[in-house]
């Protein structure tokens, strides 16, 4: 029992020789939150984006009350774009969204968000579900902040998607007819038409359908 409680006294005297430094994490001693966060946006405008997202990730943890902290959360997704880490980008810009929805950044954050997934669109042959992720991104940008600069910006990049789909539909369309799966072939010339009727892949599709009903019926 005396072996227990001289190992008490003991440890409240390092406790004060230290301090009291278990009641304060040493970290709050090494940088302040308005430090690293001049280290971040430092190292954010060197383009060394990996330090960036190392002094905002450690500004968030350390400091998450700070005002800096809404800095750091931003700057850590925008880091991850620029890097072209965009799995990792569209779930910061998410979290950004859902922590601070009424942020005056989040017509930004959806942009951002809108070009992680159009930056990752394949060729008319390949899965379109980057050009639909993107596509509806820049939409919803356009309906609920449509006076916001960033809504301007999303105008041709709509077209690209549109041209995108359309293309994706006229290759699988004449994949299907070039095999004789005239029905097959049929429904999806019908679609795109009903779908992107201005486009030159619609057009197409116009000139197609009569020649795939003709099929069916000789059939």
């Amino acid at each position: 029992m005396k072996r227990i409680y001289s190992f008490a006294i003991a440890a409240l005297f390092l406790s004060a020789l230290s301090g009291c430094s278990w009641f304060n994490p040493p970290h709050e001693m090494e940088k302040s939150a308005e430090t690293l966060a001049s280290e971040g946006s430092k190292a954010f405008m060197d383009e060394d984006y990996h330090q960036a997202i190392e002094s905002f990730t450690t500004l968030k943890d350390w400091y998450p009350f700070s005002r800096y902290a809404i800095l750091a959360e931003l700057k850590i997704a925008d880091a991850h774009y620029e890097r072209e880490e965009y799995a990792e980008a569209i779930f910061a810009y998410r979290e950004f969204e859902k922590l601070h929805p009424r942020n005056e950044a989040i017509p930004y954050v959806i942009y951002r968000r809108g070009m992680c997934w159009y930056n990752r669109i394949d060729t008319v042959d390949r899965d379109q579900e980057s050009t639909k992720k993107s596509m509806a991104q820049f939409n919803r940008l356009k309906e609920q902040y449509p006076e916001s600069p960033y809504a301007v910006k999303t105008g041709d990049k709509i077209e690209k998607c549109i041209a995108s789909l359309a293309g994706h539909e006229l290759y699988v369309a004449d994949f299907y007819l070039k095999k004789e799966e005239y029905r097959a072939a049929l429904k999806r010339f019908e679609y795109l038409f009903a779908h992107y009727p201005d486009t030159e892949e619609g057009k197409q599709a116009l000139k197609k359908i009569p020649v795939c009903k003709k099929k069916i019926e000789k059939k």
